[in-house]
């Protein structure tokens, strides 16, 4: 008996009317292909899931803890921006792991050319903050992770997703199911903490 030659119709409608996709429970395979679809909301689960586990490698390679920071979000950077090339041959994990050493390295490059850059004979202002300065930024930087380790996960999450990822309220509340008007109070709630513990003054009313 010969198979039908006709066409299968797509199916258009959700499979599940009136109920919202739970992201965080979706597979990694899942996500990557509605991600590659252009789905923003699978693209923000696949950082959230596997941020955790870039920062703990990061941490290992380098072994200090601001260079990891700044490695680790250039490699979730470079998730956002290669999730295309990755052809599913290994584990997502893999690739990532590759992908968050590879910006280890590449960072550590980076900081061992300025290191040894020759002096310029000029009278150019240096782009590197002076070594006051700098202290500063490193003191301010870990402040703000002890603060973050003070405030609710929930909070916590917001504020990094919100601040440090920049996405918008929307993409946060469809990708951790939080309505909008959670997370703008999570937001709220969390800034206004780590301004209490910092000393800052908060905005103006």
């Amino acid at each position: 008996m010969q198979p039908s030659l006709r066409p299968r119709r797509r199916i258009e409608r959700e499979l599940r009317p009136g109920r919202q996709l739970a992201y965080e429970r979706l597979s990694d395979p899942i996500l990557v292909t509605r991600a590659k679809d252009g789905d923003r909301r699978a693209l923000a689960a696949l950082c959230e899931r596997h941020a955790p586990r870039i920062e703990r490698t990061a941490r290992h390679v380098l072994r200090d803890e601001e260079d990891a920071r700044d490695a680790a979000q250039e490699a979730l950077a470079s998730l956002c921006t290669k999730l295309g090339q990755f052809r599913g041959d290994a584990a997502l994990s893999t690739w990532l792991h590759r992908l968050t050493v590879n910006a280890c390295r590449d960072l550590a490059e980076r900081r061992r050319a300025r290191r040894w850059e020759p002096l310029e004979d000029d009278a150019r202002v240096s782009p590197e903050p002076s070594p006051g300065r700098a202290a500063e930024l490193s003191e301010l930087r870990a402040d703000l992770r002890a603060g973050l380790a003070t405030l609710p996960a929930s909070q916590a999450s917001v504020v990094v997703l919100a601040d440090v990822l920049g996405f918008t309220f929307r993409e946060i509340s469809d990708a951790s199911g939080l309505p909008v008007g959670t997370a703008k109070c999570y937001a709220h709630r969390g800034r206004a903490g780590l301004r209490e513990l910092l000393g800052q003054p908060g905005p103006p009313s």
